[in-house]
């Protein structure tokens, strides 16, 4: 599996999107979220405020608002005499990946449940825009289908609470997902995972969706723990 390039400091940040509506804290925020659950820092690496600022383009406040705010996540840490440094690890990733696969398979068990009749032809007619894109090969494509998928199941569990909550759990980005795409068998085991979790939703099987659901997320989680960190074993 291709492993990403973290030894340029300066091409770990993407650039500020001025099209963007929201703030430049929230901006400064998403990005740096992504950089580090993303690898592109190392763990204990000690952040460079000023440098961040002029890679971004900014003062520091926003750095430093942003930063606090990954704190609050546990993505980084503040200590006496050191600074900033990346606490996000392998373990802590594990444990997002756990998490991530227990409400989605809550979600997906609902689903099976509350799904309505024309959400499953919409679920259906997604998987099968999923197999035109895995057989093309078309990355981008595939990671908004997936993104699309996820969410139909979401809104068709009717809970919006712990859709929410699995909002706050996303963290692959488009990078990491790239380069799972670039390998055929991996796609091709993505679409026969999304084909499953849609049949047993359609079939509204909720135990079936709901195991199809986390053996998903895990298996996914492995793939990622495998791309960022180089890890072998499973979870």
């Amino acid at each position: 599996m291709q492993q990403l390039n973290q030894t340029d400091p300066g091409g770990r940040i993407a650039k500020l999107d001025p099209s963007v509506q929201i703030t430049v804290r929230d901006h400064v925020h998403r990005i740096l979220r992504a950089a580090i659950i993303g690898g592109k820092f190392a763990p204990d690496e000690k952040i460079n405020e000023r440098q961040l600022a002029e890679q971004f383009g900014v003062s520091t406040t926003p750095i430093k608002e942003a930063l606090r705010q990954l704190e609050s996540e546990g993505l980084v840490q503040t200590l006496p005499r050191r600074g900033v440094i990346i606490r996000f690890n392998m373990g802590w990733a594990e444990e997002m990946i756990l998490a991530r696969a227990a409400l989605e398979s809550m979600i997906g068990h609902l689903a099976a449940k509350r799904v309505s009749d024309d959400a499953c032809q919409a679920l259906q007619a997604t998987v099968r825009l999923m197999e035109t894109a895995t057989i093309s090969g078309n990355a981008d494509e595939l990671i908004a289908l997936n993104e699309t998928f996820h969410e139909q199941i979401h809104r068709a569990s009717r809970c919006e609470y712990l859709a929410r909550l699995i909002e706050r759990q996303q963290f692959y980005d488009a990078s990491i997902r790239r380069v799972i795409h670039s390998d055929p068998a991996e796609r091709e085991r993505a679409l026969g995972e999304h084909r499953a979790i849609a049949e047993a939703i359609v079939e509204r099987n909720p135990d079936r969706a709901e195991r199809s659901m986390r053996d998903h997320v895990v298996r996914s989680g492995d793939i990622y723990l495998a791309i960022v960190f180089g890890k072998k074993e499973d979870i």
